[in-house]
């Protein structure tokens, strides 16, 4: 925000047209970058019951059973639409994914399974979490993720860009190409953009909405 302030008088002093497009591009570069969430889910982290707060999800998604108190409620389309996505991307028949309080201001995350009843968070795997929540960061938006969204933009033409760094750590390949698909689905929609990276791109080629980028040493 410092930085953002201070480039207003800067472009205002802008003597030549070169200058006054240097500085509005830098002005241009600080919106863009308060409009970056990084995200890295911490499933050890996620397992666990958390205070209910703000509901804004952490980068670490450690808060994820709090947001989902929040949302599930909030908007039922989005909610159904993350039920579908952890359908293909858990083991077993997934019904619904919901929270729940404990009496002590603490709250829960828990699937409901056709056959098996409820299964706590605590008992997923790394994949399974990290897609859950990463699935999770892509149906929601800036209203839901703690970023400090630039309020000189207008809503309609915010545009958020999730970062992701390890996108397909601890993922199987189910779960990764779900996963990408979700994103260039969400992305078409204009309002999101999905920067991720991984070691190994080859799985990505040839995914509609996709663009894989070699970065080399």
């Amino acid at each position: 925000d410092r930085l953002g302030t201070a480039l207003l008088p800067l472009r205002v002093a802008g003597k030549t047209d070169g200058q006054r497009r240097v500085l509005a591009a830098a002005e241009q570069t600080v919106v863009a970058l308060r409009s970056v969430f990084p995200c890295d889910p911490r499933p050890d982290c996620m397992r666990h019951p958390v205070p209910m707060s703000s509901g804004r999800l952490l980068p670490g998604c450690d808060n994820l059973a709090d947001v989902l108190w929040r949302t599930r409620s909030e908007c039922t389309r989005r909610h159904a639409q993350l039920v579908a996505a952890v359908q293909r991307g858990c083991a077993g028949a997934v019904t619904d994914l919901r929270a729940e309080p404990l009496g002590d201001g603490t709250v829960r995350a828990v699937l409901e399974r056709a056959a098996a009843g409820t299964t706590g968070l605590g008992l997923l795997g790394d994949g399974e979490l990290r897609y859950l929540a990463l699935a999770l960061v892509l149906l929601t938006g800036p209203g839901v993720l703690d970023v400090d969204a630039p309020g000189e933009v207008p809503d309609a033409m915010r545009v958020l860009t999730v970062l992701a760094d390890g996108v397909d750590r601890a993922l199987d390949p189910r779960q990764r190409t779900e996963l990408l698909g979700l994103a260039a689905r969400m992305c078409a929609r204009g309002h999101i953009r999905f920067v991720g990276t991984v070691s190994d791109a080859s799985w990505a080629y040839g995914m509609d909405g996709v663009t894989v980028v070699h970065l080399n040493p």
